[in-house]
């Protein structure tokens, strides 16, 4: 028989495990190129479905299907033997030009989430038409399992030469959203270009998306969303608008994915899926705050940071 310290280490374990696994995971993943020739690629289909089954719902960029084969593709080993199933929504073929055009996709589990509204944005704000090179595509989504229920996503993948001014305009599409459907709880995500040589210092003061105090930028400065050894810049952002929203955000969970340590990849291996790691999120459920156990007549709560003390002295002892 295990000793009891053991048996209790397992015990507590389990409950934070329980703890843990119900948060709701959102994602954003500039998936480079994503099309036909990728989609043919085994070893890039395996890795780009361990990326996107983490996540509750996943927005991919730069999706570039002109065939509409590679994301039927996608969904079809997303949904073989994975004990859930996928489906995704995605936008029209966006961009300036016939020659390079790309798709917003959202990728989500339907067992915890489900589309209630789509509203592709049309740029033609008076004075600033055509600010986007690919105007966001609006996603509003039911969470049922999360404390929110409710909230709307905005993309965006900006132009690296046009970062500044698309940024600008990215908050006058937010509170079009925010009228339209009445609401505060939205999150802007995507690959926003906002480091590095596309997004300079001098130019932040310029984008009311950063100036404006109540929005929070979950992605920090200094964090490396790009796989490239030689490359350290938060290009992939999250931005939190409404406090009901930002509170319903579990603490400190907001963190690029690096997918090449995760899934033991070279950085040619990596780069072959994308040159841009995703960037997650997790949202609290309704049983996130704590795991509760019923012994006899009561209820025994316990969160994670109680099991670091209860594990403290055992550890100590071992």
């Amino acid at each position: 028989m295990a000793p009891l310290p053991s048996l209790l280490l397992v015990f507590l374990f389990s409950l934070c495990n329980l703890h843990l696994t119900v948060a709701f995971r959102i994602c954003a993943f500039n998936a480079y190129h994503f099309g036909e020739s990728k989609s043919k690629n085994g070893q890039v289909m395996k890795t780009l479905v361990q990326i996107v089954s983490r996540c509750d719902v996943c927005l991919l960029q730069e999706v570039r299907d002109s065939k509409k084969k590679a994301l039927p593709a996608l969904l079809n080993q997303l949904n073989r033997g994975r004990g859930a199933d996928y489906d995704y929504v995605a936008s029209e073929r966006l961009g300036r030009s016939e020659a390079y055009q790309e798709q917003y996709v959202f990728v989500y589990k339907t067992s915890s989430a489900s589309v209630t509204g789509t509203y592709q944005y049309p740029d033609n704000r008076p004075g600033d038409q055509d600010a986007f090179a690919r105007e966001p595509f609006v996603v509003r989504f039911r969470a049922p399992k999360t404390d929110i229920k409710e909230f709307v996503l905005i993309p965006q993948h900006t132009t690296p030469t046009n970062t500044t001014k698309e940024l600008d305009a990215l908050y006058d599409v937010l509170q079009d959203v925010k009228r339209m459907w009445k609401t505060e709880n939205v999150m802007l995500l995507g690959d926003f270009n906002a480091d590095c040589g596309y997004l300079a210092k001098k130019n932040r003061n310029k984008v009311r998306l950063i100036t404006d105090s109540n929005l929070q930028w979950l992605i920090p400065d200094g964090s490396d969303t790009t796989v490239r050894e030689s490359t350290n810049c938060a290009y992939d952002r999250i931005v939190v608008n409404g406090r009901k929203l930002f509170d319903s955000v579990v603490p400190s969970s907001a963190k690029a994915f690096n997918f090449q340590q995760e899934f033991r990849l070279s950085e040619d291996e990596a780069l072959d899926v994308s040159d841009h790691y995703p960037v997650e999120v997790l949202l609290k459920s309704r049983t996130f705050k704590s795991a509760a156990v019923r012994v006899r007549s009561g209820t025994f709560s316990m969160s994670c940071s109680l099991l670091l003390v209860l594990l403290t002295p055992l550890l100590q002892q071992s």
